[in-house]
């Protein structure tokens, strides 16, 4: 998918759950040292959750941390 500008690069993944997009995993130009990428729920699946993003040391992190969430049903 890319994104509503069109604009898109190779540090900006969509995350997807039976078709949909639930959430976001990027690269953050902004973000705490050493923790470069965010992962964030999408607007409309983060009724009820805290907090709704954070920000891991690498992709794969980020990855992770939004499965646990994907597994937990917070994003559904």
């Amino acid at each position: 998918m890319s994104r509503p500008s069109g604009e898109w690069n190779g540090d900006d993944f969509d995350v997807l759950a039976d078709g949909a997009v639930v959430g976001r995993i990027m690269k953050a130009m902004a973000a705490p040292e050493g923790s470069p990428w965010l992962c964030t729920l999408a607007f409309g699946h983060h009724e009820d959750c805290t907090p709704t993003h954070r920000y891991e040391a690498t992709r794969e992190a980020a990855m992770a941390a939004f499965g646990k969430k994907l597994a937990a049903g917070v994003a559904q």
